[in-house]
């Protein structure tokens, strides 16, 4: 006699999708890792939104850690990568019209997930963070948009942009600091903290103590103390580079796990 025995074995399954923005005129592409159905088939999962840095693109995040899939099982959430273009620092910039990514990242890419994925569209049930760049993204847009996101957090953010106007095309986007020098200020998250948001957030801080923007960071943590604003802050040895990232990403996800089961 024969035996037959068949495993069931489930693992996440990964959609790269396009997301069209009719303010840019132009569609992104967004890496979507969903965690196994397994018994729950009809249950809906919480998201997490996790944005790469400059320079970076959609698959960033899945290339550098394939453990996401993972991840994306053991903490039953979806976790959603998109496109924040070259150098966007996911602003609407106030001077070139043509860049329009912190209308896209908290409005259309989260619309178009809750219509095709099965999330719970609510902003307790959204989270978003990023490393770098996409470290600013996470906590100026969980500020901006708390209607719609009710966690973010940041990877070796650039949360205050205001030391580095030479650097990363920022001019671009921001104007000069003669003529546009409020927008220098407007747009770091260190002065967007001063004005808390209606809704309360839970915020995650993390930077490497060899990271060029450790400063910022820690300086960002002392202002949040000051105001009184809950946040998780950790600093530990690191650099601003993946392997940082990699173990940053784990206790992000953590804390994101833990607020959702809230």
């Amino acid at each position: 006699m024969i035996l037959l025995i068949t495993l069931n074995s489930h693992a996440a399954e990964v959609d790269t999708v396009s997301i069209y923005s009719t303010a840019m005129q132009k569609a992104y592409k967004c890496v979507v890792i969903k965690p196994a159905v397994g018994q729950e088939e009809n249950k809906l999962v919480p998201a997490l939104y996790l944005l790469h840095g400059h320079g970076g693109w959609y698959a960033n995040w899945l290339l550098q850690v394939p453990e996401l899939k993972d991840y994306a099982d053991r903490y039953r959430l979806l976790i959603v990568c998109p496109d924040g273009g070259y150098n966007s620092w996911y602003l609407d910039s106030p001077v070139d019209s043509t860049v329009r990514f912190e209308t896209y990242i908290s409005e259309v890419v989260p619309d178009y997930i809750d219509n095709h994925y099965p999330t719970i569209p609510n902003r307790q049930a959204r989270a978003i963070t990023g490393l770098s760049m996409g470290g600013h993204g996470g906590l100026f847009l969980g500020f901006r948009h708390a209607d719609k996101f009710g966690a973010c957090g940041s990877m070796s953010g650039g949360v205050d942009l205001q030391p580095f106007t030479r650097n990363w095309q920022l001019i671009d986007k921001l104007g000069d600091t003669v003529n546009h020098r409020s927008n220098w200020k407007n747009y770091s998250v260190i002065n967007l903290v001063e004005t808390k948001p209606a809704n309360s957030l839970a915020i995650i801080i993390d930077c490497g103590t060899e990271d060029f923007f450790y400063t910022v960071n820690h300086t960002l943590h002392e202002k949040m103390v000051a105001l009184k604003i809950p946040h998780d802050y950790i600093e530990r040895p690191g650099k601003h580079d993946w392997a940082y990232w990699r173990n940053a990403i784990q206790y992000q996800l953590l804390f994101f796990s833990n607020y959702f089961k809230k």
